[in-house]
């Protein structure tokens, strides 16, 4: 499992690095094959595939601090994680849990709206 996080905390860098040419376009999330809120939802019945789901998420926040500098991320668990990403899927049931991930790296940086051009 460590691999796998490693893993996706490279991706997530990766991810943040493009983060000011995705601007200028449409952001691309790299990620699971299904990113929607009912896989989020699914996934709490299988320990491994939540535990990969939350390792994303976290990947998502570090690859922000990484291009933030100035507006980091404070260490979160993977519990607060988890209850963000469950009460974000639970007022967007049709939404992206990947879209949770981004909103969390708003709020807990202290931006508290997307970025923007």
């Amino acid at each position: 499992m460590h691999k796998v996080k490693r893993r996706l905390v490279a991706f997530c860098v990766l991810l943040a690095c493009g983060g000011t040419a995705a601007a200028a376009g449409t952001l691309r999330i790299v990620g699971f094959d299904d990113m929607s809120c009912r896989a989020w939802t699914a996934s709490k019945d299988d320990a491994e595939q939540r535990a990969a789901f939350v390792a994303w998420v976290r990947g998502v926040l570090t690859g922000h601090n990484y291009a933030l500098r100035g507006q980091q991320v404070s260490v979160v668990s993977a519990g607060t994680v988890e209850n963000f990403v469950n009460r974000y899927c639970t007022q967007n049931p049709l939404g992206q849990f990947s879209d949770a991930a981004l909103r969390m790296a708003d709020q807990f940086s202290g931006r508290n709206s997307p970025i923007v051009k």
